[in-house]
């Protein structure tokens, strides 16, 4: 029976890995986690997920500059079990040397058991130290920021796992303000295209700036519900868990410009119904209206960005 990623790694820490790191080194500060890469870190993971980089892993964290480092990643190939709940605990590389699956083995594990220190696995999957001021908000893609906050933390006596963590669990303010207005700035540049495309019976266009619509929106309402928006594989199945009632598929089944321009224009509205509930600026009128002398319905996306960088 297939157990989710990150259960399957809060017990393999617990019956597996902690015992070997106590019985070897005795009671060494540490932190244990399953954060990072990885459809389980989201909670998307599924049988088809077992094929690579899935399986009984985790990050061990020791204290910054802790000589033990090594030693104890010898100490897991060495008597860590060559299964764990029926999962082989032994990784190999596959079609790349960057891209590991699980395999039975008779020798020492190729463990992924990642032994490091705190700041070392922040900088390297972040670009930055997050224990010390944050700065790169606006560069850090919503993925990354999803992975290193989603996963679970098993232990932390150390800290800074847990410190790391609770900083970069939402934007400060003025940085959650200008994503958002960067979004529909987006929105706007683009959005009198469904129906100019329609217009001059380029169907499959109109059909194409209607679905990059919908992606904007779809990641603007999760966004707005204070979520970082995963990337293409994951966005539907983020956005599936909001507690909205967006009818987006109409959108995208739509076989006429006109019926994919009232189906898009109703989404618009009840985006930006959304918006005014946050109180982020003044109420703005969420229905929407001719683009200038044409007759395409548009939301005018600028001046939800102009009202959220004015405040």
């Amino acid at each position: 029976m297939f157990i989710k990623g990150i259960e399957l790694s809060r017990r393999f820490y617990h019956e597996a890995v902690e015992p070997v790191l106590r019985g070897n080194f005795g009671d060494v500060p540490h932190a244990a986690a399953r954060i990072g890469a990885g459809s389980e870190v989201l909670g998307f993971d599924t049988e088809r997920s077992a094929d690579h980089e899935w399986g009984p892993r985790l990050q061990l964290f020791l204290p910054e500059g802790d000589p033990r480092t090594a030693d104890v990643s010898k100490a897991l190939s060495e008597r860590l079990p060559k299964s764990f709940l029926g999962y082989p605990t032994n990784f190999v590389a596959t079609d790349t040397e960057h891209v590991r699956s699980m395999s039975h083995t008779d020798g020492p594990v190729h463990h992924r058991v990642d032994v490091t220190d705190a700041r070392t696995w922040f900088a390297d999957n972040l670009g930055f130290d997050p224990l010390t001021e944050i700065d790169a908000w606006l560069t850090t893609s919503t993925q990354t920021l999803a992975e290193v906050t989603g996963g679970a933390v098993f232990h932390d006596d150390i800290g800074d796992v847990t410190t790391a963590r609770e900083r970069l669990s939402w934007y400060p303010d003025d940085a959650w303000r200008e994503i958002l207005a960067r979004h529909w700035q987006a929105i706007a540049k683009k959005e009198a295209f469904v129906g100019r495309c329609g217009e001059v019976g380029d169907e499959i266009g109109s059909a194409v700036v209607a679905a990059r619509q919908v992606r904007i929106l779809m990641r603007l309402c999760l966004l707005m519900s204070r979520r970082y928006p995963p990337y293409s594989k994951w966005l539907g199945s983020a956005f599936a868990e909001l507690p909205v009632d967006i009818d987006f598929m109409g959108v995208l089944t739509a076989r006429t410009w006109h019926d994919r321009e009232n189906h898009l224009a109703a989404a618009y509205t009840k985006v930006a119904e959304l918006h005014n509930s946050l109180n982020l600026t003044e109420p703005l009128d969420p229905a929407t209206g001719p683009y200038y002398e044409r007759p395409f319905q548009v939301i005018l996306g600028n001046r939800f960005a102009d009202a959220l960088r004015a405040r």
